[in-house]
């Protein structure tokens, strides 16, 4: 998402519900490095919003070294993998809410800005 010139892009908030079903379906296929073709098969979700996914949080997914046929895959990181899964639900909350007070931080500051430039040039009209 762009806000004027400022480049705004969320990982985690309004994309949780994607991530979820990304990592059950690397749960429910143990051990098996998986290309963003099949996991776009298997969730429903498009192929360009998994590789998206994929590639926009390193923190739950690793791409694993290219084959020799040039296939690239991907599996879950080693924490991510060694967690339960309520912890990485927690894990995906905490980042989403992060991000919102980003937003929120950003939105602040720039009605500040407003309200000091409609301050200052209010009593000159």
């Amino acid at each position: 998402m762009i806000f004027g010139i400022i480049p705004i892009r969320f990982r985690f908030r309004g994309k949780l519900r994607r991530l979820a079903q990304i990592y059950q379906c690397f749960l429910d296929h143990p051990g098996v490095g998986l290309h963003p073709t099949q996991i776009a098969r298997y969730t429903g979700i498009g192929f360009q919003e998994v590789s998206a996914r994929l590639d926009a949080t390193p923190e739950l997914f690793v791409k694993l070294p290219k084959r020799p046929d040039g296939i690239t895959r991907y599996r879950l990181t080693t924490t991510t993998a060694a967690r339960s899964r309520e912890e990485v639900e927690q894990l995906l909350i905490r980042a989403a809410r992060r991000e919102s007070f980003i937003l929120y931080a950003f939105g602040a500051m720039v009605i500040g800005v407003l309200l000091i430039v409609v301050i200052l040039v209010a009593p000159t009209l």
